[in-house]
Formats: structure tokens, sequence, C-alpha cells
């Protein structure tokens, strides 16, 4: 059977990207489609190997360093593909891939990290950027993007959605079910190191609005104890202005740089609600516990009182609680790597193919 990969975009190296190489592993010989490719990424280890198709968004002046400016073109961008002659397509989708046009006998299965947080999620913070004659004509594009993404979400034969927290969201905007698989760990990068000092906190993750870090900053200067974020973004110097003295910007680091900074964490800090959050996972293998929000992918990938502490009221109050709370529990490392071993990438890639089985043999 031809088999053909979607992944929307190689820009930001994280969980999704994960999934996207996982998915390659499962098919090595499978074509990569893809909306474009950041240029500094072209030789990131995990596309080694892949035979990717670009589309034209890729040709455009700046493709290789931004796709925010290329929203309105990307659900032509999706559908412009040809797919013609596969039997089985694989997306891998938190925007826009799902809505690619599958020809009429093939079987299309989206892996769905997100709903289109653009439409969805963010619409208001995207317009409000904008200069205020501009923001009519965005206001009416945001209406018909959400219309694109209802209906090109009825082009999916199934769903299999990252947490039980999307899954809710894609029943409720799209009236499909979907099922539950949560996604790959890179447990051969994330393991344990002798590293314990534990004395700071950490943030980890881009510097945007939606993951609320400025709650976890202004606990930390309520607490007077050191922080240290990890990350980039449109919100970093606004961060940085309400930071403590205890407070330190590190900026975007490699995989080594995170591994270490998590092995020295008394906790990782996550103040924001995600569809699941990766990043969780990962401080678990480390054996770093995990101060959350309780609400999305939180609920399902931290034990409260065991692998983490979570709260309930998102501002900083809450989360200076929860960092109070969390220094009277003994945290045992091996109790929480063996609960990050639950999201290995053997596992994913066994349901997965599972999965696949069960839904090629209905057709």
């Amino acid at each position: 059977m031809r088999v053909a990969l979607v992944h929307e975009y190689f820009c930001n190296m994280g969980g999704a990207e994960l999934v996207a190489r996982a998915l390659h592993e499962l098919f090595p010989d499978a074509p990569v489609y893809t909306l474009q490719v950041y240029d500094r990424n072209r030789g990131h280890p995990w596309m080694r190997g892949m035979e990717l198709r670009t589309s034209f968004v890729q040709r455009l002046p700046l493709a290789g360093r931004t796709h925010e400016l290329f929203l309105p073109f990307l659900p032509y961008a999706i559908e412009h593909f040809d797919f013609a002659g596969y039997d089985l397509i694989l997306s891998s989708s938190s925007f826009i891939a799902k809505g690619l046009i599958p020809p009429p006998d093939a079987l299309h299965i989206s892996y769905t990290q997100s709903r289109q947080r653009v439409a969805w999620d963010l619409a208001y913070e995207y317009v409000r950027a904008l200069p205020f004659a501009l923001r009519p004509f965005a206001e009416m594009y945001m209406h018909h993007l959400r219309m694109w993404d209802a209906a090109a979400a009825q082009r999916v034969d199934y769903f299999v959605a990252n947490s039980h927290f999307v899954a809710r969201r894609i029943r409720q905007l799209y009236r499909r079910e979907a099922r539950v698989l949560h996604p790959p760990v890179d447990l051969d990068v994330f393991t344990p190191l002798e590293k314990t000092t534990r004395d700071y906190y950490l943030i980890v993750g881009r510097l945007v609005r939606y993951k609320r870090f400025d709650l976890a900053i202004e606990a930390c200067k309520k607490l007077r104890v050191p922080l240290r974020v990890i990350g980039d973004g449109t919100e970093r110097a606004a961060l940085e202005k309400i930071a403590g003295a205890q407070t330190e910007f590190l900026g975007l680091q490699p995989h080594s740089v995170i591994r270490e900074q998590l092995a020295g964490a008394r906790a990782l800090l996550f103040p924001g609600t995600e569809d699941f959050g990766i990043t969780l996972v990962e401080a678990q293998a480390m054996g770093c516990p995990v101060i959350a929000y309780a609400a999305g992918g939180a609920l399902e990938s931290v034990i409260d009182g065991e692998t983490g502490v979570l709260f309930h009221t998102q501002n900083a109050d809450a989360v200076a609680q929860a960092i109070e709370c969390a220094n009277n529990i003994r945290f045992d490392a091996a109790r929480l790597l063996a609960h990050a071993q639950k999201f290995s990438t053997p596992h994913f890639k066994t349901q997965f193919m599972a999965l696949i089985q069960e839904y090629w043999d209905k057709r």
C-alpha cells in the first residue's frame, strides 16, 4: 500500500515534530508533505532520511524564516497537494494539515494535537495586534478560517487525538469522535542525570501570552526564589519587565541544555492550558516534578502529589501556594521516571500501528 505522511511545517522543533518523526520511522519510505521548512531546521537530525515535498509557500520570500506571514495562503496550500495514487494518508495536525483533500479511495487518519488555535482560541489576540484599519478585514478572515476549518474536518476518515482534552474539542467543534493516543516522548534524550542540586525553578517553552508564564514569574518574584526561563517569543520583553532580581532568561536552548536545566531544577512551572504539553513528561523523565495548572493535558500527564502538584486557580497566588506545597512533598525520581515511560515512543508506535490496522480492516 502506498503511504503519504503530512505535517504542517518544520518551524519550531517540538512535540508535534516528534510525532512526525515517529510516523516517518513507522513508514520510512513514505514521502513527507509539508507546507514549509525553516532554513535552520534543514539539517536537523529528526529530518534525516525524509523525502520532503514542500508547498508553493516554501518558494515565497521569507518562508525559510517565518510562517505567520502566510496564514491566508495555508488553507489553499494544503488543498493544493496532489495525493492521487495513495492508499493511506497520515496527517499530523495541530493547525491545518487535516484539511488536505484525499482521493476518493484513500484512507485519511488525522493525528490531531490541537484544534486550530489561531482561529478558535487566539483570533482576538491576532486581530488586536494589527493596525486598527486592518482589524475589520482580519475579523472577517478569521470567520472564514473557522468556517473552512469546520468543513475541512469532515474530510478526515478517523481522528486520533493526543489527549482527552483535544478529543472533547474535536467532538464539540467538528461533531466527530476521536480515539486518544498520547504523543511520544524521546526518553533516549530525556533520561535522569546525576546532577541533583535542585536550587531553582524552571520555565521551558515559547514565550507567548496563552502559556501564562507571567503568573509563574510573579509567583517566584513574590517568594523571592530563583527562576530560569528557557525559550523566546513575542512576550519576552513584557516578561522581562515584571521579572524579579532572581529570574534569569536563557533564551532558546538545545535539548542538551534543557536536559541539564531540568536535572537541576526543583520543579518545572507550567501555569497555562496546553492540549497535552510534552515538556511536562520530559521533566518527569528527568526526575523533575511539575507544578501545573489543573487543566488541559496536565490532568492526563501529572499525578497530583506523586509526580507534581496541580493548582486550580489560574493566578500568581495559586502558583506561589503550589510551590510552597511542593516543598513539603518528597518526590521519588524513580516514580517520576516510571510514570514518564508510559509515554515512550515504542509504546506510541505500537498503539498507532494497531489503530491503523483496525481502521484499514474497517475499510
